[in-house]
């Protein structure tokens, strides 16, 4: 028999029992070391990434939820867009809408003085389109033209409005009146695109 056996059994059983239990704390730890930790890690990062897929798909339904929603509200907005386009001409409508707004003019009872389209005032994506417009006529008329063009189909404000000239005219007041009517269209692509190209002053 191996001489360092032989001096293991000789020991006092204390110090067998004391030997034993430190073998097995020894084999412990290199059991949780090297099994336990490394599998412990990857369960954890397992688990992270299981959250996350649960996640991930729990947000996908969200919106597959929501899809019929969402294509209901894209709709609506799509609707809104042609309605806005009708709303504002495009270059080649212009003249007819201006004649327009002349046409109202003189339905209403009102004389013509000034009607001097000014220079476009190009935003972002759409166009100004100011006319100075100087008329004569009662105070009725002039209401009357204001309201026809307020229910115009295409979009035209009237700002800057000044009232002179305010004389009796039998039993009623007639009375000179400018302001400045502005309409909108939109640009088209080309001119968005020109517009960027030119260099900023």
């Amino acid at each position: 028999m191996d001489p360092r056996l032989e001096k293991l059994f000789k020991l006092p059983d204390k110090q067998k029992i004391t030997l034993f239990v430190a073998l097995l704390v020894i084999e412990a730890a290199a059991l949780v070391w090297f099994l336990y930790l490394p599998k412990h890690q990857e369960l954890g990062k397992l688990t992270g990434e299981h959250a996350a897929l649960q996640k991930e798909i729990a947000e996908k339904t969200s919106i597959a939820g929501n899809l019929p929603k969402l294509q209901k509200e894209y709709d609506e907005l799509n609707a809104s867009l042609a309605q806005a386009l009708t709303e504002l001409p495009n270059s080649r409508e212009i003249p007819s809408l201006l004649t327009g707004i002349t046409d109202v003019g003189k339905g209403a009872g009102l004389d013509f003085l000034v009607f001097k389209p000014k220079a476009e005032v190009k935003k972002d994506f759409y166009a100004e389109v100011p006319v100075d417009v100087v008329v004569s006529g009662t105070y009725h008329s002039v209401a009357s033209f204001f309201a026809s063009v307020a229910n115009l189909p295409r979009i035209v404000n009237i700002t800057n409005v000044d009232f002179t000239e305010v004389r009796a005219a039998g039993s009623r007041m007639t009375t000179k009146v400018s302001c400045l009517a502005t309409t909108f269209r939109f640009l088209g692509k080309e001119e968005i695109q020109n517009d960027k190209t030119k260099p900023k002053k």
